[in-house]
């Protein structure tokens, strides 16, 4: 909301939110790891992680994990996810510059990354198909684990017992604080009271958004086409003016035909979705690829907004 509200000033935040999403996940995988012996999702499913070896004697869910098993659980649900997504962005951008010959002009590089290209498909078969395998091993009762991140963790699910549920509850139960002898005791008292609030409250509000973001997610699914049709039929809005007039800034040619950044008869014409603005490939592309705007109106864009336009005669 903030960088499309003001791009010229919280557009980084789109530019990383990656990052900003990997540190607030971590942020919460470890608040319910060390409370709750789970993650967030499956302390919302009432399920909680327990090592391998501890199968005769779980300890209860407010214990929390051993330390290796913690840790490993932690890397392997933040850091994972975040590591397949910059590679499956990184793949992405490699096909479409090798697709358009936009690419540096060492040859040892260019076969590198067209080496990388080429294995990529079998390499991503193969991590899917590891999945594939130790579900269908988890159904057909031959494992204990329904994913190899699991097993990686040193960790099975069980579900949540009576016990666990009452420790819990008594855990995140405000404690009234016994006596303090000093005003930095009271301070620190006072802090993680606070915390402990804070903390409660985000549990119970992430558990009623999940609910809330599944409505906005039946609400404009494929059941409610003919509201999202509605939406659709209004009246095109202006485009957007300008405000940042500066030395880069593209002004609009008076023929719909020319590139707005060349002042040209356009050369494979591409429209940027962000804005609806057409360009030349080139020009757009090492613009957006530099500024990582529309060059009209300002707006945070990515590559992955270039659409290429093609003639009917084509």
């Amino acid at each position: 909301v903030l960088a499309e509200s003001n791009p010229a000033r919280y557009g980084f935040v789109w530019r990383w939110f990656d990052e900003v999403y990997i540190l607030l996940d971590l942020l919460l995988q470890q608040q319910y790891l060390s409370r709750c012996s789970a993650s967030f999702s499956e302390n919302f499913y009432g399920l909680k992680r327990v090592a391998i070896g501890d199968s005769k004697q779980q300890s209860l869910a407010s214990a929390g994990l051993p330390k290796k098993q913690h840790w490993k659980s932690l890397l392997l649900l933040v850091l994972v996810p975040y590591l397949k997504g910059k590679l499956e962005k990184l793949v992405s951008s490699l096909r479409e510059e090798d697709e358009y010959s936009i690419h540096p002009p060492s040859s040892s590089w260019k076969r590198f990354y067209r080496a990388f290209l080429a294995a990529y498909p079998f390499v991503n078969m193969a991590w899917e198909g590891w999945f594939l395998i130790q579900q269908l091993c988890y159904i057909l009762g031959e494992a204990q684990h329904h994913s190899p991140m699991l097993r990686l963790a040193g960790v099975r699910l069980v579900r949540l017992t009576a016990d666990d549920i009452q420790a819990l509850e008594k855990k995140f139960a405000v404690a009234a604080p016994s006596q303090p002898h000093s005003i930095k005791t009271q301070v620190r008292s006072a802090l993680k009271k606070a915390l402990g609030g804070i903390a409660f409250s985000l549990s119970t509000g992430l558990s009623v958004s999940v609910f809330f973001l599944q409505f906005l997610d039946w609400w404009y699914s494929s059941e409610n086409q003919e509201t999202i049709k509605s939406l659709t039929a209004l009246p095109t809005p202006p485009p957007p003016v300008h405000l940042d007039h500066g030395a880069d800034s593209a002004l609009l040619p008076k023929l719909k035909t020319m590139c707005p950044l060349c002042h040209k008869i356009r050369a494979n014409a591409t429209v940027l979705s962000t804005s609806g603005y057409v360009f030349c490939y080139r020009c757009v592309y090492n613009y957006v690829k530099t500024h990582q705007r529309c060059p009209v109106t300002g707006y945070a864009t990515e590559l992955q907004h270039l659409v290429k336009l093609y003639s009917p005669e084509s």
